[in-house]
């Protein structure tokens, strides 16, 4: 598994509770992108659309030797997620519950092929992301003590 971006800000607004492995489904120049490195996920999020999962706000850079082939490209446009049907039924009925949001948490390839790490998660309150700055500083603080 080569993890080509990671979604950081979701592990501090949000509490992890699932995570499942999604395909995505690309054209051809948008997976040269992706495994060049090209992809972003800051303020993306998973959301349904009839009985399908849509990744909405992934940004791909167009991949600079295709440009005959991207014309008119978006590189902010919805993408549909691969899963298994009970997976995807699953999904959609947390999707639906209150207080419930589907995150993406990264994008890695698996053999050859581009996957996507998405998460049922909680939105953290203020407090719980004071908390939780206060666990990484103490993190911190104890590997230098212990560095020394």
């Amino acid at each position: 598994m080569n993890v080509i971006a990671e979604n950081r800000k979701a592990l501090f607004n949000f509490k992890i509770q699932e995570k499942f492995e999604a395909g995505l489904v690309l054209t051809g120049p948008e997976v040269k992108s992706v495994k060049k490195g090209s992809v972003n996920l800051q303020g993306s999020y998973v959301m349904p659309r009839g009985r399908e999962l849509w990744i909405t706000g992934c940004h791909i850079a167009p991949y600079g030797p295709a440009k005959g082939a991207q014309k008119n490209y978006d590189p902010k446009r919805d993408r549909k997620l691969l899963l298994t049907h009970k997976e995807l039924s699953y999904l959609l009925g947390k999707s639906s519950a209150k207080g419930l949001t589907i995150v993406p948490m990264a994008v890695y390839t698996t053999h050859r092929l581009v996957k996507v790490q998405i998460a049922v998660a909680v939105g953290k309150n203020r407090q719980d992301k004071r908390v939780s700055i206060k666990q990484r500083e103490v993190a911190r603080d104890i590997r230098r003590s212990l560095k020394y």
